[in-house]
């Protein structure tokens, strides 16, 4: 994997028209997800009896991914890390987007409102779902699948971004989104199982569960 896979999963499920992700909680889970994904593809965050493990002490370079290892340090398991400061992750990745020029910030006038956020060339995220459009409907083999495009589309099914991946998808390809989550044990046994229960945590985030 050498996509930024928080990036891209935020622009995934960035709805242009609400100028916001298209559920800021569930695309907080999701930004963590893809996150310890993108350590466990580097080789920094390994597995031992279901707790997560940090490898090599070197940062990364990238204050997102930095700020996830020092989480896990603390020696937790993958849904925990999941949760975690997921708030926080969330608007560093917003943040960065923004320094990087894909991302345009507009502050809240008032206390109680919220900020609008708008990506600055909208072909891109377009491109990134005609990508995997052609994954998950192409017909050669599951395991074909790039190892980026098939972390994005496990997180893009997981988290219902449904202008990645539709009901109908969900169930005509049913199979073919099992592999391309299944690919994640790969990296570590825990993280599949994780990302396969995101549904369920993330209806009892919604709930006022599991932290912050």
């Amino acid at each position: 994997m050498n996509d930024d896979l928080t990036r891209l999963i935020y622009l995934l499920a960035h709805d242009p028209a609400a100028q916001a992700p298209y559920d800021r909680s569930r695309t907080a889970l999701l930004v963590r997800a893809a996150a310890l994904a993108d350590l466990a593809s580097r080789g920094r965050l390994g597995e031992d009896d279901g707790t997560v493990t940090v490898l090599g002490t070197r940062p990364t370079g990238d204050p997102v991914l930095d700020g996830v290892l020092r989480d896990a340090a603390t020696g937790h398991g993958w849904q925990h890390l999941v949760r975690r400061h997921r708030k926080r992750t969330l608007t560093q990745v917003e943040d960065r987007l923004a320094a990087a020029g894909l991302l345009t910030v507009t502050e809240p006038r008032t206390p109680f409102g919220t900020r609008r956020l708008t990506v600055t060339d909208p072909a891109l995220p377009a491109a990134l779902r005609v990508r995997l459009s052609a994954a998950l409907h192409g017909d050669g083999p599951a395991r074909d699948i790039p190892a980026t495009d098939a972390a994005l589309l496990a997180l893009a099914a997981a988290g219902g971004i449904r202008s990645v991946v539709s009901r109908r998808d969900h169930k005509t390809f049913r199979a073919r989104i099992d592999a391309c989550t299944a690919s994640l044990a790969t990296l570590a046994p825990g993280l599949e199982k994780t990302v396969r229960a995101l549904p369920m945590t993330m209806i009892a985030a919604q709930g006022g569960m599991g932290g912050s």
